[in-house]
Order: C-alpha cells, then structure tokens, then sequence
C-alpha cells in the first residue's frame, strides 16, 4: 500500500503506523539501529519481561518492536497527541501487555494517571527535543522517580555538542542533500504526512485537535549528551553515558 492509498484504507492502522516510520526514517535513516541497541540494553540491564514506560510514545514505535522481540514485556505507553495515540490505540487494540495513558508531560501531577508507581526501564525516542531544558530537566527528575533501582532510562534524540560547529555544519549539509533527494523520489516529510492524517475521516478529528495543542511544532531545545548525563546524575541516575550515535543522533542510556 502507497502513502497515497491510506485515505482509502481508514481502519489500517498497520498502514498508518508502516507510513510514519517511513516519514521518520527521512529524517533519521539509522532509526532501527538505533531501536536495536536500544533493546540491546533493556535486554542486558533488565531482563526479558520488562515493565517498560514509552514516554511520549507517539504511534508506539518502541512499543511494537519491545514486544516483538520479548512477548513477555508490558508496556505503558503516555502522550498527549489525540492523532497519534489514535493510531497506537488501533494498532494495540485488544493486547492486554499494552495501556495507552493520555497525559501532558509539562503537568507536574502527569505521573499520576499511570498505572503503575515504577518500572523496569522508561524509553523514549525523538521526543523531548519538543521541550526546554528546564521542563526537560523537570521531566528528568519525575522519570528519576519512575525508575526502579537498578533500573534504565533510555533518550534517543538529536543532541548537539555547540563545540564542533564545523562537524555540525558539514553534518547537516550532507543530511540535508540525502533528504532532498528522497524527498524528490516520493518520500513524505513531516507537513505532508499531517497533511494525509487532516484527510482522512478518521483521523481529521484528532488530527485538528492536535494542532490546537501543539501548532506546527514545539520549539523546544537540543542539549548537549554532556548536558543530558549531568542533570540525570543531578536527578538521581548512578550513571549515565551514551551507547551508540549516529552523525546526528544519540542514543543516551541512564541506570538508576
């Protein structure tokens, strides 16, 4: 099924959920890699049967592949975007392993509408960019509280290091020219695929309001890894450090 055939298909959530990460893979080609180390960690740290939170879990990208790869997982997964969560809540439907919470993170009493007081590992993946370094730093301390001991904490995100600017610059320039030809080749960005998701009738509704919430995109704060491993020791974490990058992304692991 082609992106442009999902207009026509309104209850196939697994078209839905195959065109968003279509969408975010333009923006990040290394996106299961990264998933894959991701759950590499959860594996060696926690175990296989994880109680997990997906923070700000969006369609459920980690979620889906969490319980592909260890069926004994459950998962928890909290965002506010009505869209989104409509297509987790289609795609999770019916498997008991998984409770989707609707909650702003920027509410300090967030927390409490989860189901569960603590959790094997909280993940979260191309997220809290959305955010400033305060309220992030805020967030980190609540999810502090979330973890067990012994515990992870996993951000996958763009996180800049302002030091090597010349890196940076030849970095996005080279993204920028790999992103302009997949885009010339069909690939959706992030506008068109709202654009798809305002069109279609089960979707339009949810789509709009999530645009009352958000606008266009939150202009939030990309960090340093530097900065991400200091404030999460500042918030109770006994260690933190990155374990695996790309050019333009990192994945930064945290143990409680």
């Amino acid at each position: 099924m082609t992106d442009a055939d999902i207009t026509t298909a309104t209850a196939d959530w697994h078209a839905w959920q195959e065109s968003w990460d279509r969408q975010q893979e333009w923006y990040l080609p290394d996106r299961e890699e990264r998933f894959r180390i991701m759950l590499d960690m959860v594996e060696a740290l926690v175990g296989t049967a994880p109680r997990v939170l997906d923070l700000a879990c969006g369609t459920g990208s980690i979620t889906a592949r969490l319980l592909a790869r260890f069926p004994d997982a459950t998962s928890t997964g909290v965002d506010l975007d009505p869209a989104l969560l409509a297509i987790a809540e289609g795609t999770f439907a019916g498997d008991d392993r998984v409770r989707l919470v609707t909650a702003d993170l920027k509410d300090p009493d967030w927390q409490a509408k989860l189901p569960y007081d603590a959790y094997d590992a909280v993940l979260t993946a191309t997220a809290l960019h959305w955010l400033h370094r305060e309220p992030l730093a805020d967030l980190y301390g609540q999810v502090a509280g979330l973890v067990r001991a012994g515990g992870v904490f996993m951000n996958a995100d763009h996180m800049i290091d302002e030091t090597t600017p010349r890196i940076n610059a030849a970095e996005r320039a080279q993204r920028h020219t790999r992103m302009d030809q997949a885009k010339r080749d069909g690939i959706l960005d992030w506008a068109e695929w709202w654009q798809l998701a305002a069109k279609d009738p089960v979707l339009a509704e949810p789509t709009a309001r999530r645009y009352e919430i958000y606008g266009e995109h939150a202009d939030g704060d990309a960090p340093s890894v530097q900065w991400h491993a200091r404030v999460l020791r500042e918030k109770g974490f006994g260690e933190a450090r990155p374990v695996w990058c790309s050019p333009s992304d990192t994945l930064l692991l945290a143990v409680k």
